[in-house]
């Protein structure tokens, strides 16, 4: 199992940023990824591409993407963009 730890903001810029370490966890994607949001504040679509793109990658592997604390705003946008029904959410 491998661990992500998301903060602050995760709008454009950020996510241009974050791009790097999240293709890296792609190497990882035939185990389990858990995306800890405890402390993600914002989510753009750039941030939601960089989701998408992880879990396209574990399908791909075999591997498994676990979205974990997630704020009531977030999981609202993961509601609205249909996110919530492509990834496995713990509170």
């Amino acid at each position: 199992m491998v661990t992500a730890r998301l903060e602050g903001r995760l709008d454009t810029p950020a996510s241009l940023e974050v791009a790097p370490q999240m293709e890296s966890l792609q190497a990882d994607a035939d185990k389990t990824i858990v995306l800890d949001c405890e402390k993600l504040e914002y989510i753009s679509s750039s941030g939601l591409r960089l989701f998408l793109s992880l879990r396209k990658a574990a399908v791909n592997k075999g591997g498994n993407v676990i979205v974990r604390g997630i704020s009531n705003e977030i999981r609202q946008v993961f509601i609205m963009t249909g996110f919530l029904n492509l990834f496995q959410i713990e509170d």
